[in-house]
Formats: structure tokens, sequence, C-alpha cells
């Protein structure tokens, strides 16, 4: 098959980008990580459409949720469009905050250009990595935030390819 070799490549490249990525998010502390819960609450179940979570996730047995997103923008993509992009990505740490409490849930973000010498990229040319407390929090960032979901719209017309792969620390 003349593509295997290209997939073996490109499967290569997202899990070294995902192993170099996931080396950058720091460990939150509890206390850290509580502040961003509010007080109580009176559900535990999660749909599409709720908020993140509020119990605090030192409480639970919730794990982090990391959440790496490997962008490909076009070769003639505007420089200045680039990093307008990559800024908007990373004020999404303050801009997501719950429906309930208006208060911020992601734990990290950190991001960059890409600088590797391994010449493994496939195309792709920056990589962000955004961690959460818990699935619920992840969820609802995915496919409920407004701050979130206006991001994507501003991807249109300036990104090839988006690489989107999520995990718990060492849950293999």
């Amino acid at each position: 098959m003349p593509s295997s070799p290209r997939i073996l490549r490109t499967c290569l490249a997202v899990v070294l980008a995902i192993v170099f990525l996931a080396g950058l998010v720091r460990y939150q502390s509890p206390s850290t990580l509580a502040s961003f819960s509010s007080s109580s609450s009176s559900s535990s179940s999660s749909s599409s459409s709720s908020s993140p979570s509020s119990s605090s996730p030192s409480s639970s047995t919730a794990m982090a949720v990391v959440h790496t997103v490997l962008f490909q923008f076009k070769e003639d993509a505007d420089p200045a469009a680039v990093k307008e992009v990559c800024r908007h990505f990373l004020s999404l740490k303050t801009a997501c905050v719950t429906a309930t409490t208006q208060q911020p849930y992601i734990l990290s973000i950190k991001g960059g250009q890409d600088n590797s010498p391994e010449g493994l990229q496939d195309g792709i040319t920056h990589g962000f990595v955004v961690e959460f407390a818990s699935t619920q929090d992840r969820d609802y960032y995915v496919k409920t935030d407004p701050a979130h979901q206006a991001f994507v719209k501003s991807l249109d017309g300036l990104v090839t390819k988006a690489v989107v792969v999520d995990f718990v620390d060492g849950q293999y």
C-alpha cells in the first residue's frame, strides 16, 4: 500500500507531539484546583449542555483530562492572523466560564509554534495543551461553551488540518 508509510509517520508524529506536549502540563495542587470549583453541586450527572462540574476535583476521584490540539495552518495564512488565532486560543483560559457561576474552569493552557528538529510533524505547525479537572468540564468546553464555539468558527479558512487527542495521564 503506497500510503502506509505516510500513515505510520502521521501516527508517530501525533504520538510524539502528545508525549512532548503532555510534558508541558504542570501539576496543579488540590488547593489550586479547588479555587476553580463552586461551593456546592446538586447534580452529579453530566450532559453535553450542562455547565462544567462544580464539585471540588480534589474531593472526587476525577483525574485531570489533558486535551491536546495540533494545527496545520494554511501555507499562505497571514502571519498576523495566525498570531491572533494563537492569542485567542490562549485567552480561552479566562473566557471559558461556567454558565452557573461565571467562573473559569480551564486549569491551564499552553501552546506555541512547532520547533522540533525531528521532521515528523507531517505539516503540523502549532500545538496546544488544555487541562481540565474532569471529563464533564472537557465535554462542556468541546460541545457547548460559547467562547470555545466562537473560537472554532474563527479558524475557518486558516487551518488545513486539526488533530485532537485527549487523555488522562497514566490511563493506558
